[in-house]
């Protein structure tokens, strides 16, 4: 009953997707492939008290991360439907969330300009507010390359920034983009990121590296 803001797939579970809502909820779609009726809801996962912002599946396909405008994020279990955490501590809406390769790290960002790292506790283990964006965190990622360990995220400064992720420092800051930047997502080998937002460029970068590619 409202925007849809996210879809969330695995290959685990190819039947399956998931959908985030500003009507607050979740919803669980098993996919009949049938014509008159491609997919059907299965399940609501109720809790969130506003708007949802994003969602995401657990490499496994067990689990769902959602983020919201009430300021939460929480992990569910996908087999009952059921809160299993929640993870309290951002001071406005949560934009983003993610899960590391391993499914062990969570990562998210939010209208409070900060990016958190988690466990799957729910524990806050750091907040990156030194050198972090200077307007809305628009969207998070871990690298799925462990040997890489870094997180990327854009934000409505027009930046993108790269993290490490063993202490949580700033590694790259990639700058040109001339508008708010919405979405960022790394390459399976964890080499490159792509952005894109406001100036209507997609710009690719070189992780390795810290340069930019092509737009």
């Amino acid at each position: 009953n409202g925007w849809v803001t996210q879809i969330a797939t695995t290959p685990q579970f190819p039947d399956m997707i998931l959908s985030s809502s500003r009507d607050k909820t979740v919803i669980m779609w098993k996919l009949t492939r049938d014509e008159t009726n491609y997919g059907v809801p299965q399940r609501a996962l109720r809790g969130h008290s506003h708007f949802v912002s994003d969602v995401v599946i657990s490499s496994d396909g067990q689990f769902a991360l959602s983020g919201s405008w009430d300021g939460t994020l929480r992990l569910w279990d996908l087999t009952t439907g059921i809160t299993t955490r929640r993870f309290v501590g951002h001071t406005k809406d949560v934009l983003s969330v993610a899960f590391s390769a391993d499914n062990r790290q969570i990562v998210s960002g939010s209208r409070d300009k900060t990016i958190k790292l988690w466990n799957t506790l729910g524990v806050c283990k750091y907040t990156v507010q030194e050198e972090s964006h200077s307007e809305w965190v628009s969207c998070v990622r871990f690298s799925p390359n462990s040997s890489n360990p870094i997180i990327v995220s854009c934000g409505w400064d027009k930046m993108v920034k790269v993290w490490n992720l063993a202490n949580c420092k700033l590694k790259t800051n990639h700058i040109g983009h001339s508008g708010f930047l919405n979405t960022v997502t790394v390459s399976p080998d964890g080499s490159l990121c792509a952005s894109g937002g406001k100036d209507g460029q997609a710009m690719l970068w070189d992780l390795n590296e810290g340069k930019h590619l092509y737009t």
